[in-house]
């Protein structure tokens, strides 16, 4: 079975162009050293609910949007080996400074799951 990262963050709508720029840098690091699938995603659908939802989890400004993020790799082993690179990868060196980001990353949340299916 693969192994998945993912992570959602809140964005500010004025820095999607800013943050795609950087998810597309991003994407090429991690394929580059061996991930399987990069994916990520603008909130389309994506309601406040009763009690907990996307909006809610990040707590979402009016002027943000949300963003989904899922990473796929052969295995936990392989995510390990891929994620001791990517950090050390001098491309993304300059853009995980707090102050140049273009997102909140102290509202951000992410994990690492075992594959329960795949179809």
């Amino acid at each position: 079975m693969s192994y998945v990262d993912g992570f959602v963050a809140p964005v500010p709508k004025k820095n999607l162009d800013a943050y795609r720029r950087l998810a597309r840098t991003c994407a090429k690091v991690w394929r580059a050293y061996g991930a399987l699938d990069y994916r990520e995603c603008v909130a389309d659908d994506v309601k406040p609910g009763k009690y907990t939802s996307f909006p809610q989890s990040v707590k979402l400004k009016p002027d943000e949007i949300v963003i989904f993020a899922y990473f796929v790799y052969k295995s936990r082993v392989q995510r390990d080996r891929i994620m001791a690179k990517v950090m050390k990868d001098p491309r993304l060196a300059s853009m995980m400074n707090a102050k140049t980001m273009p997102f909140d990353g102290k509202r951000m949340f992410w994990g690492g799951f075992k594959t329960l299916v795949a179809l």
